[in-house]
């Protein structure tokens, strides 16, 4: 018996396990592209096969001419897969952050909506070759491991099967399959910095380096991941035996690896709901505990901020900039109280 092309059952092969492993409903999310294209048909392949309900949605981002069009086109061809049902979401890009991060916030806006609506996961076609390219972007921009390691396959709502399987391979597929592939042109576009790396940084690499650096790339993506993740168990369980209604103690966080230390400081303010916490932040935090010599509050983004006081970390809640802790308020009235020479050498001595 004769089965499908090589290049057909690498895409099958590369989302059966994940069909099979859950019964959870599946949006595929596609633009038209080779991936997105590919990605469908093998989901629905495979969805039938493992009893999963299969459904597409397509966005259209208005932000080209003809735009609604291969929109309707795209999901034309979703339906002809056999997946349903078939969603096209319209949405409108602001402006924040440039074309590309704009379109994506509101793509991605749209398409969490959808999985919410439909109690689905959605599968992404992001291939091994975006993930090297999404490890390059992290190295060159400075913005810590999480982000040079990449892609997460299983993230909920998102699922991206395709992390494994290169570019070639699902243009491959669907001209085997025979499958209509709209070009998008601002995949060639040189004014974005992934068209760059794509088209002439990548094949740079591979040339000096004597090939293979997509695949190593993406290799060292998961290398760092699993790395990251043990970290990031060992910080939960640090969080979980330190918190107290009273703040962060200092004691059993300051002598902690200054990797390990760092993630306990940015999860307990996580958990404060404290967001947008940038580099700058952590590290003042972090000099409370490591480099303290009295220095007072850390202001944080939001209007909240954090002081040390009696041992502790303690987080401020917005509009309490320059009231000090009861504890802090108590010290000071002791000490404008005590007779000369009887209280503490320093702010930091009380506050230890």
């Amino acid at each position: 018996m004769v089965g499908p092309p090589r290049a057909v059952a690498v895409l099958r092969h590369a989302v059966r396990l994940g069909l099979r492993g859950s019964t959870q409903p599946v949006l595929v999310a596609c633009s038209g592209g080779a991936d997105s294209v590919a990605l469908a048909a093998a989901v629905a392949f495979e969805g039938r096969a493992a009893g999963v309900r299969v459904g597409g949605v397509t966005v259209d981002h208005g932000l080209q001419a003809g735009s609604a069009e291969r929109a309707a086109s795209t999901a034309a061809l979703l339906g002809e897969l056999g997946l349903a049902p078939v969603l096209t979401v319209q949405v409108a890009v602001g402006d924040h952050g440039g074309p590309e991060a704009a379109a994506r916030l509101a793509r991605y806006s749209a398409l969490s909506a959808a999985a919410g609506e439909h109690g689905a996961r959605v599968a992404l076609g992001h291939t091994l070759d975006d993930q090297a390219e999404t490890v390059l972007l992290g190295l060159g921009r400075g913005s810590g491991p999480r982000s040079v390691a990449g892609m997460v396959e299983l993230r909920p709502p998102w699922w991206r099967p395709l992390l494994g399987v290169r570019r070639a391979t699902t243009r491959e597929a669907c001209a085997d399959q025979g499958l209509p592939v709209w070009d998008d042109p601002w995949n060639a576009d040189p004014a974005y910095t992934r068209v760059r790396l794509r088209t002439e940084v990548l094949p740079l690499l591979e040339e000096v380096l004597g090939g293979g650096v997509a695949p190593a790339l993406a290799r060292t993506a998961v290398l760092l991941r699993e790395d990251l993740d043990a970290l990031d168990a060992l910080a939960a369980d640090v969080l979980d035996r330190s918190t107290d209604p009273a703040g962060l103690p200092v004691g059993p966080v300051a002598g902690l690896p200054d990797a390990l230390r760092r993630r306990v400081l940015r999860g307990w303010l996580s958990a404060a709901g404290i967001v947008d916490l940038q580099w700058v932040h952590l590290r003042g935090v972090d000099a409370l505990l490591t480099r303290w010599h009295g220095q007072g509050r850390v202001d944080l983004p939001g209007g909240a901020g954090v002081v040390r006081a009696s041992g502790r970390l303690v987080l401020q809640p917005p509009g309490t900039a320059g009231r000090p802790p009861a504890a802090t308020e108590l010290a000071r009235s002791r000490m404008s109280t005590a007779p000369s020479g009887t209280g503490p050498t320093s702010v930091s001595e009380e506050n230890r």
